[in-house]
């Protein structure tokens, strides 16, 4: 019978999703030739080479696939099984640890934060702020408990199996111009044909955000978005637009209250909305976890904007 410590099962796994030493030793925050030490000793347990030497690098064997593939069976029943003990002893406590976009990071996460402080202080909650493309990985490996991500109209994300993606709320674009914009003094919606010359500011290339906007210049304007601005920091593309530097598209929840340096406007051509999705692994939640899913679906309601309580598969 072959003992197999599944601490060493994780890092075998983590090889497999992310393909080099560097990469698994960044996820997990040890030194490349920890991860080095700690496979050599999954070897030595198994009795067989899991690792060959590629170029500069190294890539599994087939002992090493195979072993991966039986690894994410094994650790994500281990997963369960702690669950389950935890459930049935009733005590809530534990780590759960969140990762979103900086709005829901923000907006949500952080006030839910502080709602377990206050009710279930045995909770602790370890906020990262990540967009989904990045976070994604962590998730699937069990480095992250859950990820708030986004969707916008005509760009739909990449659903992974073995994750469950619940819908939290959905809230309108917006286009954001400076307050003193000659389109923005009727007060009405502003039809992003009419700002075919203007500089616009998006998130990093890459992300959903620089998608969306780049789409939607396309397919309601007919032309390509000067993108010279590009920040993953809502604030900070708020300040181009107060500025007068740039014109953007935002969704509701990054949106200050009142700005007189603003001119917050519908768009003219169609409504479009941003969907904020909750995605969690799609194994039996830990009562910790559990519970902090529920005070972030109350802090959706809290807010006031559409929050349909759906799951999506």
């Amino acid at each position: 019978m072959i003992d197999m410590d599944l601490r060493r099962l994780r890092f075998l796994r983590e090889f497999e999703e992310r393909g080099t030493l560097a990469a698994v030793a960044a996820a997990l925050g040890y030194s490349p030739s920890t991860v080095s030490q700690q496979l050599t000793l999954l070897e030595r347990e198994v009795g067989a080479p899991l690792l060959t030497k590629a170029g500069r690098g190294v890539r599994l064997t087939d002992a090493g696939r195979l072993l991966a593939q039986h690894a994410r069976v094994l650790l994500s029943a281990a997963e369960t099984a702690a669950a389950d003990l935890a459930a049935l002893s009733g005590d809530i406590r534990g780590t759960v640890r969140a990762g979103g976009l900086q709005s829901a990071a923000r907006r949500l996460l952080v006030p839910a934060l502080v709602r377990l402080r206050a009710d279930h202080p045995q909770i602790q909650v370890e906020i990262f702020e990540l967009e989904l493309e990045q976070a994604l990985p962590s998730l699937r490996l069990g480095a992250v408990d859950v990820v708030i991500g986004d969707e916008y109209d005509g760009h739909p994300r990449p659903r992974p199996a073995g994750l469950r993606f619940t819908l939290l709320l959905e809230e309108p674009l917006k286009i954001v111009l400076p307050a003193a914009h000659p389109l923005a003094r009727t007060g009405g919606p502003v039809a992003v044909a009419d700002l075919r010359s203007e500089v616009w500011a998006a998130s990093a290339e890459g992300t959903g955000h620089h998608a969306m906007v780049v789409g939607t210049c396309r397919a309601l304007g007919g032309y390509e978005p000067d993108l010279r601005h590009r920040a993953s920091d809502a604030d900070v593309q708020l300040e181009l637009v107060r500025a007068g530097a740039a014109v953007s598209l935002m969704p509701a929840l990054t949106l200050p209250g009142d700005d007189p340096a603003l001119a917050i406007r519908d768009i003219a051509e169609t409504a479009l909305k941003r969907r904020l999705v909750a995605a969690t692994r799609d194994t039996p939640a830990a009562p910790a976890l559990t519970t902090f899913l529920a005070a972030l679906t109350d802090q959706v309601h809290r807010i006031g904007l559409n929050s349909p309580a759906s799951a999506e598969r």
